[in-house]
């Protein structure tokens, strides 16, 4: 292994608050360390993943042309109400707000459910948002707006019509409510959580922001970094929380008698 990513243990119950922040900033801080050297790890099914997602945004970049114009046809009977909630939501300066209000809230009733959740979704948006920065700047590629088509780029330019990919929107958008509702248990509660998140992509496309590549490959890429983040804190047991579904796995085994073979499940 290139680095040792563990999380040193404490009691969640009886440390104080500021024990307790302490290791939250610990915790994150080795997230992300996980996130950024995770890569040199990588096997042949990581790159065949990566490779995936590339052809796949590439594949889908066909349709850009036609989704923008399909969204501009929805703009004028697009709730308004909607439209700004999609944009304020997915703003850096009221997604931290909010996300310090679900942190507050956690390390005030000591919760470490709550912290713990919060502390994903930190972790996650540090590392997709320094992904997405460079990217950004890196690739150059014309907004919708601009007129120039959604294969015009211009790389490392510092004009804002040429930001369009990824979506910082919907890397934030997505990352919250995908860490929020791998915490569920209640289907439609998951519905009503990916919906609320749903709505800052959705309405960064009506506006003309965006092409569809540009926010499919942001939810695809805050999905892929919450779910490698939460393995990390799952595999440390971070705040003493332990995978659920490692309780749950099935274990198969083949059984043999005189006239029959078969598989048998243990729960």
């Amino acid at each position: 292994m290139f680095c040792q990513n563990e999380l040193y243990k404490i009691d969640q119950d009886s440390s104080s608050t500021w024990t307790l922040f302490k290791y939250d900033v610990n915790t994150t801080w080795q997230g992300v360390k996980y996130s950024f050297t995770k890569p040199l790890d990588w096997k042949g099914k990581d790159f065949a993943k990566l490779g995936g997602l590339i052809i796949g945004t590439a594949t889908l970049s066909l349709a850009d042309e036609e989704g923008k114009r399909f969204f501009d046809r929805q703009q004028e009977d697009f709730p308004s109400l909607i439209r700004d909630f999609g944009w304020y939501f997915g703003s850096p300066q009221n997604y931290f707000m909010a996300n310090a209000g679900i942190y507050g809230f956690g390390l005030l009733t000591k919760n470490e459910k709550v912290r713990r959740t919060s502390v994903l979704i930190i972790t996650s948006s540090i590392t997709s948002g320094f992904i997405q920065t460079i990217a950004k700047n890196g690739f150059g590629r014309a907004r919708p707006g601009t007129g120039l088509g959604p294969y015009y780029f211009k790389p490392f330019s510092k004009e804002a019509g040429h930001h369009a990919f990824p979506s910082g929107h919907t890397i934030l958008s997505v990352t919250m409510a995908h860490a929020i509702a791998k915490q569920l248990n209640n289907t439609w509660a998951k519905i009503g959580v990916y919906t609320i998140g749903a709505i800052p992509p959705i309405s960064r496309l009506v506006d003309g922001a965006h092409w569809l590549t540009d926010v499919a490959f942001s939810a695809a890429l805050s999905i892929i970094v919450v779910d490698s983040v939460d393995k990390f804190l799952f595999k440390n047991e971070s705040h003493g929380i332990s995978n659920p579904k490692l309780n749950k796995r099935i274990t198969w085994n083949m059984s043999f008698g005189a006239n029959k073979i078969g598989v048998i499940g243990t729960f």
